[in-house]
């Protein structure tokens, strides 16, 4: 009897040990759930890198890490402009939002959003890990924000149902869609169109009135809402870039021990770029197709977006360096005003990154 009892003893205490290795005492103090803040719906591309990004939190940390995406800015009652601050707060545990959501609090973000100054995804790639995106990544931590990795919405471009848009004349009049952010603002009536900030929903309700004519948004936008239903023609100027950072509170991300800091990068490096080559896939020739397929055993079901969106009927228009160069001019205004707020200095860190 006395022999069951230490046998009996030694078998629970080799599986208390067992579990203490398997989940050390700090993990008594992770939350059930960790909030995670995404602007838009699950279907998009941007939707998708978050999903796998709280998948593969949970895969990485065998479960001690529950990442749980509200999207549509649920949490913030659709106003997105104040995730950074509500992280930063820990109302909300982390982000996967983009750069325009953090630059009423960071201005520095408004570096993406100078138009018609990255243009191309190389020299996207080359702020982001460059010189510029360590700044931009330092003014994160000074608000209390952790960022993990750069993930992308994608160069934004313009469509609407009047006529193509090929040279800065083409813009006069347009009553556009836009972010609500200011420099989108500016940059639009220096184009001498007439911009106007709504919600999704009311612009849909607008396009069939005709009241407003066009908008502007990235691909990974363009499709799921099937942008041919309202309009006829779409211009390929990736005028300005919309990147995505994924982010923790650093209030709440200084109490993970070192292991699951270290899942949970890992995780987000994995989905941001996932995530990049959604957005990217047909736009760079085969290298994002490529690294979907072969990284992630996935096939896209739009591969050639070009292609596709002509193949329901709308017209798609590309600038002449001509042309771009014409459009910078008429935009130089947004620079005299803007690059005083993002800082003198930060702008020509970002110039130096992409080799001018």
């Amino acid at each position: 009897m006395n022999m069951w009892l230490k046998k009996g003893t030694i078998a629970v205490v080799s599986t208390w040990l067992a579990i203490m290795v398997a989940f050390p005492a700090s993990a008594g103090t992770f939350k059930r759930e960790y909030k995670m803040t995404v602007n838009v719906g699950p279907s998009f591309y941007w939707g998708m890198g978050a999903t796998k990004f709280s998948e593969l939190v949970k895969e990485k940390t065998q479960g001690r890490i529950n990442i749980k995406p509200y999207f549509g800015s649920s949490l913030l009652k659709g106003a997105q402009l104040k995730s950074p601050q509500m992280v930063a707060k820990g109302v909300i545990d982390c982000a996967f939002e983009s750069t325009i959501n953090s630059s009423p609090v960071i201005p520095e973000m408004n570096i993406f959003s100078l138009p018609f100054f990255i243009n191309n995804f190389e020299r996207l790639d080359q702020i982001e890990y460059g010189e510029t995106g360590k700044v931009l990544f330092g003014k994160m931590n000074k608000i209390g924000l952790t960022p993990l990795a750069w993930a992308e919405n994608g160069f934004r471009q313009v469509t609407n149902g009047k006529r193509a848009i090929t040279t800065p004349d083409d813009m006069k009049g347009l009553r556009l869609r836009v972010v609500g952010s200011p420099i989108f603002i500016d940059t639009f009536r220096a184009l001498g169109a007439d911009p106007v900030n709504m919600n999704w929903g009311d612009a849909q309700t607008a396009f069939q009135q005709g009241v407003v004519d066009g908008q502007e948004n990235p691909v990974g936008v363009l499709i799921p809402v099937q942008i041919w239903q309202y309009h006829n023609h779409v211009s390929f100027w990736n005028y300005l870039v919309d990147p995505v950072i994924v982010y923790w509170g650093t209030r709440e991300w200084n109490k993970f021990p070192a292991d699951i800091k270290q899942a949970i990068g890992e995780a987000a490096t994995q989905a941001a770029r996932f995530e990049k080559a959604l957005c990217r896939a047909g736009l760079d020739g085969d290298i994002s197709i490529n690294i979907l397929k072969n990284e992630f055993n996935y096939t896209m079901e739009v591969p050639d977006p070009i292609r596709f969106l002509q193949s329901k009927g709308m017209e798609v228009n590309f600038l002449t360096p001509e042309a771009e160069k014409a459009f910078r001019t008429a935009t130089e205004s947004v620079y005299k005003t803007w690059v005083p707020k993002i800082g003198q200095t930060l702008y020509e860190t970002a110039k130096k990154d992409m080799g001018e």
